[in-house]
């Protein structure tokens, strides 16, 4: 079983909610997970014009993603999250906790200015080990 340890180097700001490094040892399996948006059941967008709705959806397509394979939250290492607006991350912060607690995965933050859809307002990747 894989164990996975959050880091930080000394002299290096440690933020509040991420992890500047993970360390991985013993990892059975890598999951890399494409880019996750809200989407409703036929595949259309779902939440319009919601953030926080289509943050969890993102979120929730990741935990069903990596507890398919076996894992859980705690499995996830990386986070890549693309918005359409960096006014958004106020209230990304809270729903990335509601996932993942107060000490997330080590996570970059990019604004986008537009996602494959005209709708979709976040995508976030990910990376797991299992």
């Amino acid at each position: 079983m894989a164990t996975i340890e959050k880091f930080s180097a000394p002299g290096l700001f440690d933020p509040a909610t991420y992890s500047q490094g993970i360390r991985v040892n013993q990892a059975q399996t890598i999951l890399f997970l494409s880019g996750q948006v809200a989407y409703t059941p036929d595949g259309g967008v779902a939440f319009r014009g919601d953030f926080k709705g289509q943050a969890r959806g993102a979120y929730e397509a990741i935990k069903a993603l990596v507890e398919s394979q076996g894992g859980t939250m705690a499995n996830v290492i990386k986070l890549t999250t693309y918005v359409t607006d960096m006014r958004y991350r106020v209230d990304l912060a809270p729903i990335r906790e509601e996932f993942f607690g107060k000490k997330g995965p080590a996570s970059t933050l990019v604004e986008i200015p537009s996602l494959a859809h005209p709708d979709w307002m976040i995508e976030i990747e990910a990376i797991a080990v299992i």
